[in-house]
């Protein structure tokens, strides 16, 4: 299977399970990897024959700031169904950062990684 990468899609939504997260909201960051067969679309040099990754982070960026969820698996389950609903889309691994996460000690990031597929 071939793989088109997005990666560092951002986004402020206002997930989580604290009124200030709520209210606020934070940026959240995005790495998709799309899983597919790539080898039509590159036999006829045709963009309807793979995922138009353009259209795919702009849905990415309207889940984020859609509808809050608490969690960040909620929210990288609805992104990764999102992605396969695109037709050639076989798996999707979906990697959501919140990097702003009300944590009392230092870090860098949290983050939440699922594979999903059709199957």
């Amino acid at each position: 299977m071939d793989r088109v990468a997005l990666r560092g899609l951002k986004a402020r939504g206002h997930h989580g399970v604290f009124p200030r997260e709520r209210e606020e909201g934070q940026t959240f960051i995005v790495d998709l990897v799309l899983g597919l067969d790539t080898r039509p679309a590159a036999a006829a040099d045709d963009l309807t024959k793979t995922v138009h990754y353009g259209i795919v982070a702009e849905e990415v960026v309207d889940v984020v700031q859609g509808e809050p969820v608490d969690l960040i698996e909620t929210l990288a389950e609805r992104i990764a169904q999102k992605c396969l609903k695109h037709e050639g889309v076989e798996e999707v691994e979906v990697v959501v950062h919140k990097p702003d996460a009300p944590i009392t000690v230092p870090f860098d990031d949290v983050t939440i990684t699922i594979t999903r597929s059709r199957v």
